[in-house]
Parts: C-alpha cells; sequence; structure tokens
C-alpha cells in the first residue's frame, strides 16, 4: 500500500501558522534584577582574609540542613558570635582536642549561605598546632572519607607544629 500526502494549500497554510506560533510565543525567562549581585554568595575570598583571636564557646559536629557541612565552630569575637566552618576532614584527634573555652587564632574569609554569615577557616593555631584547613584559594585539604573521626594519613600530614603524625 502507497500512501500520497495531498499538497493542498490549507496544509501548507496549517503547518506554516503552526510553525509561526510555535516560533512566536514568549518564552518565560524573566529579566535579572539588576539590583541583586548575580554572583555565587558561598565562596573563598582570599583578597578579604582576616585573622581574629576567639574563645570556643561550642564545637558541632552534627550538620544542621542549610549549613555547610563539616565541623563548626561557634566562637566568641570583639564583635559578637561567629560560625566559623572548619569542613568535614578534621581527624578525631583534632576534634578531640577542640573544646568551648579552646583559644583559638583562625585566619580566613567571610562568605554567606543562605542568608547567614560563615568564617571559612583556612588555617587555625591552638594548642601549640597549626591545622591547615584550606589552600590559599579556599579548597579544603583533604578528600578522604568526609566522616568524623576519620584520621588517614594524607588528614594526618595537614597537622603540623604538635598536630597527629
Amino acid at each position: 500500500m502507497r500512501f500520497r500526502l495531498a499538497k493542498s494549500p490549507a496544509l501548507i497554510a496549517a503547518a506554516a501558522g503552526l510553525m509561526l506560533a510555535i516560533m512566536s510565543a514568549p518564552l518565560n525567562a524573566q529579566p535579572a534584577d539588576e539590583s541583586r549581585d548575580q554572583r555565587p554568595t558561598f565562596g573563598y575570598d582570599k583578597a578579604h582574609e582576616i585573622t581574629v583571636t576567639a574563645t570556643v564557646e561550642q564545637v558541632v559536629t552534627h550538620h544542621l540542613a542549610g549549613t555547610p557541612a563539616g565541623l563548626h565552630l561557634l566562637v566568641a569575637t570583639p564583635d559578637g558570635s561567629t560560625d566559623v566552618h572548619v569542613g568535614p576532614y578534621m581527624t578525631k584527634e583534632t576534634v578531640d582536642a577542640l573544646h568551648a573555652g579552646s583559644l583559638v587564632q583562625i585566619t580566613g574569609a567571610m562568605a554567606k549561605l543562605n542568608g547567614r554569615s560563615y568564617l571559612l577557616a583556612r588555617q587555625m593555631v591552638f594548642g601549640g598546632r597549626t591545622i591547615k584547613v584550606r589552600t590559599e584559594n579556599g579548597f579544603l585539604f583533604g578528600g578522604g572519607n568526609p566522616h568524623k573521626g576519620h584520621s588517614s594519613k594524607s588528614a594526618s600530614q595537614l597537622e603540623t607544629n604538635g598536630g597527629a603524625r
């Protein structure tokens, strides 16, 4: 059986009209809000790095929804309480050495996520040890199993001046 398409002017006009309608339909894209910053709000800005000396108020090892994953320190600074993001790659020995009342010097950069400010720690000095948390560009050291108590050779090599070896 063979079928033959009729080249009727009505069929051609209908197809052309359908194509024109599809091509001229408005897209639902909204214009960008010029008052809003279009860059991501959570990132390390090494140009605005700061160093603070603070007292640990609380060590937060459990993840709270809407916060960056990993260890957090709530510290008391002259400007008030600050949430310090340390990340998921600390050894058990480091986590155990941090406790309320510890004096810690933190070098890092402030960042915002979900409307909340965090100090992204690049380096911490406390109890005679220096812990390198991030690279100079803000990338977390580590990459092993990101669980509390993880202690691998690569993670322990990050700790110097009295850290785990």
